[in-house]
């Protein structure tokens, strides 16, 4: 049995099928999961980020809602707010903080527990001005949060620190290590004995974009390993997604693969064809530059609405990213239509949810329209194989979910964005992995978020700001844009 040592994250940022007739087999010997388990109760937990939110009075300062896991799963246990006006938590909401752009719920210590790692790149520090930015990580516990400190800040203005963050061991020492994206950079903050030093692995001009982040061991180390995927504007429209490992001589990360003019709006690592190797999906890939004879994101068809190209790993050193595969929603036996901005794949999450030792991936396509329902949104459950994602015949296997999907709440409507952000995590404690589904345009962008137990529609609920007793319901929280759960 190998050892999963992934990690999510996705700068910020989604098919329409029936459910019927598709069974997945139960399993009583897979082991619960409770990765993202804040307060210690054995169920994971899932962070809901809502940088938009008013706290003490100060517009967008901020904060993190934490919806407790449980038997009926996340959504009927309550919740908690953490913000920079929770006693134990650094720093003071400031107006325009953004504490909760990027949200991960990960083990930092090993003690078994989650901690909570947030961004807050709006956060100003004097003597180097605004929007320097912050990343912090808070305890947990069973008696709520526990002591917060700071990560890391930014070193100047506009640096904004917190756009995005990811946690893993990269080092191979035991220890994780804290990613931090903020503007034209990318640092990891490497933990070393009770020290840490702080490395640049990417420092490029960005255009505003938020650097993507995902983890897992591509090179076969056993050791984890970053992919970032960025954008640059100077001095023409670039974009890449890059690999990069820890070099124990020079002691910084060392980028040992590249795709270039591949832009992307997600990224996930999961192992699809389960060899026992991860494998890197891009999401809603598409070619910056036509002259690019590589085709960086497959065949020029299969981008339309947006297309999921996978680079395999394998057992040969150096041979990461050689077979490949691209899909999209006109791919047989993929759900849906495949539409100009659909968004197809601008979120991504991984669980084996049918427990066949293959992971499969989660795609959100939050552009979706349901009819003339623009911009309603949806979801695709990809199914892995013994190929990947893909079989043989270059077919896939699929279901879909929105808000018109049989047994899901709600009714889809314009611009509800289902889909916008999804996220894993065995929330009941029943050995399985359940689906969580982000729609910041509910309720005119108030949000919410959707549960879907066992990646089934049967059973499926829903939760709001207002159903959780959250400030300012009805204002534009855009719940359900920023998640995290493992």
């Amino acid at each position: 049995m190998r050892t999963r040592i992934r990690m999510y994250a996705t700068a910020a940022t989604i098919v329409a099928a029936a459910t019927a007739g598709l069974t997945l087999p139960a399993s009583a010997s897979v082991p619960a999961q409770t990765d993202g388990d804040f307060n210690g109760d054995g169920y994971a937990d899932l962070a809901v980020g809502v940088p938009d939110g008013t706290v003490g009075g100060k517009a967008r300062a901020g904060y993190v809602n934490i919806v407790w896991g449980g038997p009926k799963g996340i959504g009927a246990h309550g919740s908690i707010r953490i913000s920079q006006a929770t006693p134990e938590v650094p720093g003071t909401p400031e107006a325009g903080d953004h504490f909760g752009a990027s949200v991960a719920l990960v083990d930092l210590n090993g003690g078994g527990g989650a901690e909570l790692l947030v961004g807050a790149p709006g956060e100003d520090i004097t003597g180097r001005g605004k929007d320097v930015g912050m990343v912090l990580a808070v305890g947990g516990g069973k008696g709520g949060p526990g002591p917060g400190s700071v990560v890391l800040d930014g070193p100047s203005a506009s640096a904004a620190y917190g756009k995005s963050v990811a946690a893993a061991d990269l080092t191979g020492d035991g220890n994780k290590e804290i990613v931090i994206g903020g503007t034209d950079k990318v640092v990891a903050r490497v933990a070393q004995g009770e020290d840490s030093m702080v490395t640049t692995v990417v420092a490029a001009p960005m255009g505003g974009h938020a650097p993507i982040l995902a983890t897992g061991d591509f090179t076969g180390d056993g050791t984890a390993d970053l992919a970032v995927g960025y954008w640059t504007k100077t001095p023409f429209t670039q974009s890449h997604v890059r690999l990069w490992a820890w070099d124990a001589t020079e002691q910084a990360m060392a980028n040992t693969w590249n795709t270039d003019n591949a832009g992307v709006s997600a990224l996930a690592a999961g192992d699809f064809d389960g060899d026992g190797h991860d494998d890197l999906a891009l999401g809603e890939c598409r070619e910056i530059a036509d002259e690019n004879i590589d085709d960086p994101c497959g065949p020029e068809e299969l981008a339309k609405g947006g297309g999921i190209h996978v680079h395999y790993g394998n057992a040969t050193p150096g041979s990461f990213g050689f077979r490949q595969q691209t899909l999209n929603q006109d791919t047989v036996g993929v759900a849906g239509v495949a539409e100009d901005g659909d968004h197809f794949g601008a979120a991504l999450a991984v669980a084996d949810f049918d427990n066949d030792g293959r992971d499969d991936l989660i795609a959100g396509a939050p552009g979706e329209a349901i009819g003339s329902r623009s911009g309603a949104g949806a979801a695709t459950l990809l199914f892995g194989g013994p190929t990947g994602l893909v079989d043989a015949r270059g077919e896939g296997r699929s279901v879909g979910f929105q808000q018109d999907t049989p047994h899901v709440p709600g009714v889809a409507e314009a611009a509800d964005a289902f889909g916008a952000a999804v996220a894993t995590g065995d929330y009941d404690h029943d050995g399985r992995a359940d689906m969580a589904v982000g729609s910041p345009g509910e309720n005119a962008a108030s949000g919410g978020v959707w549960l879907l137990p066992r990646a089934s529609a049967n059973g499926s609920s829903a939760f709001t700001p207002a159903k959780l007793g959250l400030p300012s319901p009805s204002s534009a929280l855009a719940y359900g844009r920023y998640l995290n759960g493992q």
